[in-house]
């Protein structure tokens, strides 16, 4: 859960690759898999689909024990709100999610009104942003 990502564990990533526009979404989800290697397109064994991964530095250390890389893998399932707008998480977003415009390297994001499916804040309505539809 995103909420259990520790920045220090994230501190090694050299960029976040995205596989679609998530200017459109209102939230992804992320987690921190065990992969084998820093770099590139990571196996998918989810349901859904999976929108982006990280990317690590040289400098990042696998794991003694198994060998492993820990990097976060950002992706959605069927029933998240970008492919069932009216269902489950039409308000409110899965505990894992973020809105993927307050991502960056090394930084965990946040959950914000637009993840929670809420109305726009009156910051957004100020700046002429508004929600996808």
């Amino acid at each position: 859960m995103s909420a259990l990502i520790d920045e220090v564990e994230i501190c090694d990533e050299s960029e976040l690759v995205w596989l679609e526009d998530v200017s459109v979404l209102d939230y992804v989800r992320q987690s921190l898999d065990r992969l084998p290697t820093r770099r590139g397109k990571p196996a998918y064994h989810r349901g859904g689909r999976m929108v982006g991964y990280a990317v690590l530095g040289s400098q990042a250390k696998a794991s003694r024990s198994s060998g492993t890389f820990r990097r976060r893998v950002f992706w959605l399932l069927p029933h998240d709100r970008d492919s069932n707008p009216d269902g489950l998480y039409a308000t409110g977003a899965p505990s894992e999610s973020v809105d993927p415009r307050t991502l960056a390297r090394g930084k965990k994001g946040y959950k914000t009104e637009r993840s929670e499916g809420g109305p726009p804040s009156s910051a957004m309505r100020e700046l002429g942003i508004t929600r996808p539809q």
